[in-house]
């Protein structure tokens, strides 16, 4: 995991956590009007000159009567000439990480075949979604009634007003109707522990660590094990040795968790009754598919020379010397492998639809992805035929110890023999 992600507050939800929610349209159809009306802000720029919004631009905030949500602004999905189809294309690559969609249509102009198009997708990808005719106030100038309107699919379309905000609080309502209850498969930890089990964290302290705080999968992984009423108990990576003898003192801890960066000391340094995995293989399995990339980290054995291998990862932040991704990764696989391997790196939002061109693919744990688009990026590989692994999982295969990192989670440690 990366020590330059976002880390937010202990008492905020991190984005990744928080219901997406797109916003699709055609240009001028009033997008970014009817967010502005559903945030009561200016979070995006309104305008009468088509093509405004460029780029997708997504804001977290508490958003009534849904609570923490992402609202994704996106470019019209009818832009035209070169540049517009890349906007267009920006759009549709939003849909993977959209938990909810809402169409936004011109109410004067009815349902087009781009909305039809992007409806469909919805389908396809089982994105719930709600459509919403704007510029109701216009039609009730012309002293009219609005006319019903019904989606290609045959979806109802509620009308309502970006400038009068009428029907805004019932499109939220119906929103926050369609929040999926369901809950990733697997917890972050707690299933592994129960009330009063001590559990290590491993927390390496060193210039890239964000002054003052810890990184997002660490204060997740805490609250967790305080959720399972569990103790946490954090340290340094040059302190394992010494906080495991005090701990064998009383009870033993459960489980040691580290930074895989520090997997090799760590391993080292804690006796080998006792479980070890990292933060990196925990959110493998709290958001992504385990068993998938346990399948994934293999192809590191058949690399040869001149393949290329792709590093992805989920957010951006400033490269610093020795950064785990691009130094770090690349050399502990040339190493491993003893091949002349050649690397490709993507960050953000930035991940190929084509991955035909690696011969793997290794991303990172995540942790500022939301459910829905980690499990797509591993879908995607999967679908393709390309190997796909995480940052936990190869650190601790080019280690030697991917076995003992995995003997916390028996149900897919069998995969290994496989």
């Amino acid at each position: 995991m990366n020590h330059t992600a976002q880390t937010g507050s202990l008492n905020s939800t991190p984005s990744g956590d928080r219901v997406h929610i797109g916003i699709f349209g055609k240009r001028n159809a009033g997008k970014s009007s009817v967010i502005n009306a559903m945030t009561g802000q200016s979070l995006s720029i309104v305008s009468d000159v088509k093509g405004t919004t460029t780029d997708p631009v997504q804001k977290a905030m508490e958003l009534l009567p849904l609570g923490p949500v992402v609202v994704i602004d996106t470019p019209g999905i009818d832009d035209e000439g070169d540049l517009g189809s890349l906007r267009v294309q920006k759009s549709y690559q939003v849909l993977n990480k959209t938990d909810i969609a809402l169409l936004v249509i011109d109410g004067l102009e009815g349902f087009s075949k781009e909305d039809a198009a992007l409806e469909k997708k919805c389908i396809e990808k089982k994105i719930p979604y709600v459509v919403a005719a704007n510029k109701l106030d216009q039609i009730q100038k012309k002293g009219e009634e609005p006319s019903a309107i019904r989606t290609a699919a045959g979806a109802p379309v509620l009308w309502v007003s970006s400038v009068t905000g009428e029907n805004i609080y019932s499109l939220k309502e119906k929103i926050a109707s369609l929040v999926p209850e369901q809950k990733p498969e697997y917890p972050i930890v707690s299933d592994l522990l129960k009330p009063g089990d001590f559990v290590i964290l491993v927390v390496p302290i060193d210039k890239a660590a964000p002054k003052g705080r810890l990184i997002l999968p660490q204060q997740q992984t805490i609250r967790d094990i305080l959720d399972a009423g569990a103790i946490a108990v954090v340290a340094q990576d040059d302190r394992v040795a010494e906080t495991i003898a005090t701990l064998q003192k009383g009870t033993s801890p459960r489980l040691v968790i580290t930074d895989s960066q520090a997997f090799a000391r760590v391993s080292k340094d804690t006796p080998g009754d006792i479980p070890l995995t990292s933060f990196s293989i925990l959110f493998a399995r709290h958001k992504g598919n385990l068993e998938e990339l346990i399948r994934g980290v293999k192809a590191l054995d058949s690399l040869q020379d001149g393949d290329t291998v792709l590093i992805s990862e989920g957010c951006t932040h400033h490269r610093q010397c020795g950064d785990i991704g691009t130094v770090k990764l690349p050399a502990w696989i040339t190493r491993y492998t003893g091949k002349k391997v050649q690397f490709a790196f993507t960050s953000g939002t930035e991940f190929p639809v084509d991955l035909s061109p690696y011969k793997m693919v290794i991303h990172c744990g995540g942790c500022m992805l939301n459910e829905r688009e980690m499990k797509y990026r591993i879908q995607c590989a999967a679908d393709q035929g390309v190997p796909i692994a995480n940052y936990g999982l190869v650190i601790a295969q080019t280690q030697g110890i991917l076995k003992r990192s995995l003997e916390p989670f028996p149900q897919v440690a069998a995969l290994l023999a496989k």
